[in-house]
């Protein structure tokens, strides 16, 4: 199969006005927001590590355990109130909230002649952001400003040329929102080639500060102190390195100057590519598109919503910012990207419907560094977890919260609307990503094996009271962040909770199956209730007898199921897949948040309707969700900078055309409307085997199977393909695969 040439990047013509269309940059720790404005050359620096410390840091989890069984019996007597009550009556506390740490500002000096008037951009301007290699590029007038933000070395490098800079660098901290009483503290020192500039912030009643460095390296001219920063005038080029560290007490600047890297711009771009370019590359999405259209800027593809070269275009740089932004922790609510202190929803990890859905791409989309971050984030958060299931719960096990900074894992959100400490799938649904990651890797991290049995240990301890018909309750239950039309939040048997229980104990078995645990566990899944279906047709939210469903809902979590558990699907359990369907077919999309989009078109292609997935991916396309900078919004019309749409775009097309469990493959289960042709290059399935991709206008593809382990599976296709095996020339059957011996596969027209 031969390669069609992949997007790798985009591009603007003028610099942007706003931070929130400043391309992006990150190795996983530092991100770098790059304007491009030769008049005023801006890098807002940020950190994974950056959240503000809000007192938040000292809240325990409410210890209820005592007054749970109270709670219980209340609900299953029909009290549908009664966990409005369930709290220690202290206010809601957000976790503490993800902020920029300062931007570096390059500006002609005075007597120097200004690039631009700020209304037009200079003459020849064009910036730029390769995917493929991370930089950052602005171009004007014989002046190019590059910057990348190194892996190899964790520094974020910007290089700029000309022909007799002059200009005036300094570092800026106040940046939209940042509080008035923030204890700043600079120094200045002038070096042999250049310059160091250092910025120490201290946060308000509080002994945490962070510290950025800048080091300048100034090819020819002359260097002096200026104001807060340093003057430069008639170097042929600057080099700065800039790194930002999160502390308590002081920080050793002769250490962190020290670690700097001393190489020239060329050798950094090399090391950081090395490593940045093999992961970008692993997988592509290649349409057939105009030529013309994909050589449009970004501002003005998204315009044209309809155009296969901006799904083509917003796949590559979904991919892009996913990786870009994951590393020490996984992607937040807004990558690992802000230009504002009042981030909304503190920028931290919402973990009941967003960070799942941001990192859904990861396995199949062949970025194991991404499921690594996530795994960083969950194993350095079970002791707390285990103090929620403890304190809440009066049990052994792990209870995950439903919002995260990063730094602790306790669950502290309480609010009568969203009684958040209730929910109790959060380890289960946390942990699926790293299960799939295990599949496709088809190595198991012990730690998982680990943490499912603590999820099982869980269900052990809470899961011991009974419904009328004797099947287990899950009481209390709550449905992120849905409430039942005649009841409170805090209820019965949610469906989420039923299928995260189920799920737990039989796999904790799975990866057991030896110890006396396991047939406890089986047990104990097979009496919880079955899925209960409604008087419409629907996969009901809530499988307790009496409660009435909310349709016009963001959230789509009863039906984990079917995405990304498996359990429902159409060719072993089609009966509750139609009824999962109807649900869907119900569902509304109250406030348009571009989660609920992107849910939706995952759900879709798990139950093959391309229709459906096709108007979820256009309602976010028409929507106005993207900014200049190809990151997305949380509303329509570009209203609050969040990343779930962006980064989990990539993961609802792959799913539309390629999908896969240990034993099944399913090819074009959902095709797109408007993308009749083109190439998915670099999939990773979930029993060992790359896989490529070509569909064809007349309805027929090929698929080409790269093993990297023995299986045996079952090949399905969307409907009304039929399939060969080239090799054998047999209709679709059962396949083995051998270790190293690739597979053709030829789907016929429809």
């Amino acid at each position: 199969m031969t390669a069609r040439t992949p997007v790798d990047g985009t591009w603007e013509p003028r610099p942007a006005t706003r931070w929130e269309d400043a391309f992006l940059g990150g190795n996983g720790r530092h991100g770098a927001m790059v304007y491009g404005d030769p008049a005023d050359d801006r890098v807002i620096v940020n950190h994974h590590t950056l959240v503000r410390p809000n007192g938040s840091g000292q809240l325990r989890p409410p210890e209820l355990a005592d007054r749970l069984h109270r709670l219980q019996s209340a609900l299953l007597a029909g009290d549908t109130t009664a966990a409005e009550r369930f709290g220690d009556g202290r206010p809601l506390a957000w976790v503490q909230p993800f902020h920029p740490a300062f931007q570096t500002r390059i500006r002609p000096t005075p007597d120097a002649s200004p690039a631009s008037d700020g209304t037009e951009p200079p003459p020849g301007y064009r910036r730029s952001v390769d995917f493929a290699t991370g930089e950052i590029t602005a171009v004007c007038e014989g002046r190019r400003s590059q910057v990348f933000v190194s892996r190899a070395d964790d520094v974020i490098v910007q290089y700029v040329t000309g022909p007799g800079l002059a200009v005036d660098l300094a570092l800026d901290h106040a940046l939209p929102g940042a509080p008035a009483n923030l204890a700043i503290g600079r120094s200045t020192v002038l070096t042999p080639d250049g310059g160091r500039l250092t910025l120490r912030v201290g946060y308000p009643d509080s002994d945490a500060a962070y510290t950025g460095i800048t080091v300048v390296r100034a090819d020819g001219g002359k260097v002096s102190v200026f104001g807060e920063g340093i003057r430069i005038e008639g170097a042929r080029s600057l080099l700065l390195l800039t790194r930002v560290r999160r502390h308590t007490g002081s920080l050793d600047l002769m250490a962190e100057c020290a670690a700097l890297p001393g190489d020239g711009y060329p050798s950094l771009l090399d090391r950081h590519r090395a490593l940045h370019r093999p992961a970008f590359e692993r997988a592509s999405l290649t349409l057939d598109v105009d030529p013309a259209e994909r050589a449009l800027p970004g501002s003005e593809l998204t315009g044209r919503p309809d155009s296969p070269a901006l799904l083509e275009r917003l796949f590559a740089a979904g991919r892009y910012h996913l990786y870009s932004s994951s590393g020490v922790l996984p992607p937040r609510l807004t990558g690992l990207w802000t230009g504002d202190w009042d981030t909304a929803w503190s920028g931290a990890f919402t973990t009941n419907a967003n960070l799942n859905l941001q990192i859904a791409s990861a396995a199949a989309g062949a970025l194991p560094e991404v499921s690594e971050a996530h795994a960083a984030l969950v194993y350095g958060q079970l002791t707390d977890w285990r103090d929620n299931a403890r304190a809440i719960f009066g049990a052994r096990g792990i209870v995950a919260p439903s919002h995260t900074d990063g730094e602790s894992g306790l669950t502290r959100h309480y609010q009568r609307a969203y009684p958040l400490h209730l929910w109790t799938a959060g380890a289960d649904w946390l942990l699926e990503p790293l299960i799939e990651h295990a599949e496709t890797s088809g190595a198991t991290d012990p730690r998982l094996v680990d943490a499912l049995h603590e999820v099982a240990l869980f269900y052990e301890d809470f899961l011991t009271r009974t419904a009328p018909d004797g099947t287990l309750a899950v009481v209390p239950s709550y449905s992120p962040e849905n409430r039942p039309a005649n009841a409170s939040w805090g209820t019965v048997n949610a469906t989420m909770d039923l299928a995260a229980a189920r799920h737990a104990l039989t796999a904790s078995a799975d990866r057991s199956p030896t110890a006396p645990s396991s047939a406890r566990r089986r047990a104990l899944a097979d009496r919880l209730p079955a899925y209960r279906v409604n008087e419409d047709g629907a996969l009901a939210e809530w499988a307790w007898p009496g409660l009435e469903e909310t349709y016009d809902h963001r959230h789509l979590s009863h039906l984990y199921p079917v995405w990304p558990l498996d359990a429902i699907n159409p060719y072993d359990t089609p009966e509750l897949a139609t009824a999962a369907h109807r649900a869907l077919e119900l569902r509304g999309s109250e406030n348009d948040s571009a989660h609920g989009h992107l849910h939706h078109a995952l759900i879709a292609a798990r139950l093959r309707d391309g229709v459906r997935v096709s108007a979820a991916l256009e309602a976010v396309l028409a929507g106005d969700f993207f900014h200049d900078s190809l990151m997305s919004a949380h509303y329509p019309s570009r209203n609050v900078y969040n990343a779930d749409a962006a980064h989990a775009l990539p993961a609802a097309v792959i799913e539309s055309l390629v999908q896969s469990t240990p034993d099944r493959l399913v090819l074009l289960p959902a095709p797109l409307a408007g993308c009749p042709s083109g190439e998915l290059r670099g999939v990773r399935t979930r029993f060992g085997a790359g896989l490529d991709l070509r569909w064809s206008a007349d309805g027929t593809a090929t698929a080409v199977l790269h093993p990297t382990r023995d299986a045996r599976i079952d090949v399905r296709t969307g409907h009304g393909s039929t399939l060969t095996h080239s090799s054998a020339g047999i209709p679709s059957a059962p396949l083995g695969l051998k270790a190293g011996v690739d597979r053709v596969l030829e789907l016929g027209p429809r």
